[in-house]
């Protein structure tokens, strides 16, 4: 009978429950335009008597449903089993082991073995700016130039020095030119770089679980091991699931409800 490998368990025990990576700006845009779309709404029930008030309405409740998948539904979701991409209108979920990649662009990246073909997903929770970040590399090294430019005082002798009978004791700097002070990634930037890592980390452990299965499949006296592991452990199976990709049904809901109701106020 066949058996879940201690990396397996190991791999799952530390995956825990279910993991959501969302953008907190993202978050804050949906609040703050649900507050400001919910105080106008009251404001033109109580006031508005007209057929453009009506308009008004019916134009907030269709810009919620665009806050709404735009802003409040993008989020990727990774649990034992794979990761699932929540896009504005799209839901993407995969199985750790097709996940070939995990990078950044203008977004963060899953390339995924589908059919045979190499297949990318763009998550739109995760944004990823190349721009701010070279900038940041360049703005510390800049300072670290500068700071190795003065840091050599008159003749040569440290600046911050001073001579003592135990020597020169300079002062230890530990501004942007010293590792400790280097100067950090934009929060956002770093956290993108932070989730590619952890979401790049859980598909190359499924990966080599499935090189470790492989390698049972192929050996003569443990044939029939990889299937009855699955059989034993559901994840097992789930880590394989094929990339599938559906349209999500109430964010099309959000969107053409409110578009229909704006039409039928405007030409009635």
């Amino acid at each position: 009978m066949g058996s879940v490998p201690v990396g397996r368990k190991k791999r799952t025990d530390a995956v825990g429950g279910s993991q959501t990576f969302r953008s907190p700006t993202a978050m804050v845009i949906w609040w703050v335009w649900l507050l400001f779309a919910a105080a106008n709404l009251i404001d033109l029930a109580v006031q508005g008597r007209d057929h453009l008030s009506l308009v008004a309405a019916a134009v907030l409740v269709l810009a919620t449903g665009v806050a709404y998948v735009t802003a409040q539904r993008p989020r990727i979701v990774a649990d034992s089993a794979g990761a699932t991409v929540m896009n504005p209108l799209r839901n993407h979920h995969v199985g750790w082991a097709n996940v070939t990649k995990v990078d950044l662009a203008d977004l963060l990246r899953l390339h995924c073995r589908d059919q045979g073909r190499d297949k990318v997903i763009h998550a739109w929770a995760v944004h990823y700016s190349r721009r701010r970040q070279l900038a940041a590399e360049a703005r510390t090294r800049r300072q670290a130039a500068r700071v190795g430019r003065s840091s050599p005082g008159t003749f040569g002798l440290p600046s911050a020095g001073t001579i003592g009978l135990g020597g020169i004791h300079g002062r230890r700097d530990t501004g942007f030119g010293s590792p400790s002070g280097a100067a950090a990634l934009p929060s956002a930037e770093a956290d993108a770089e932070r989730i590619a890592k952890v979401l790049g980390g859980y598909a190359t452990a499924a990966r080599a679980e499935e090189v470790w299965a492989g390698a049972e499949q192929a050996d003569g006296a443990e044939q029939a091991e990889p299937a009855e592991d699955a059989a034993a452990d559901p994840r097992l199976a789930a880590w394989l699931e094929p990339l599938t990709s559906t349209w999500d049904r109430k964010a099309l809901l959000a969107l053409f409800v409110p578009a229909l109701i704006l039409l039928v106020v405007a030409f009635v």
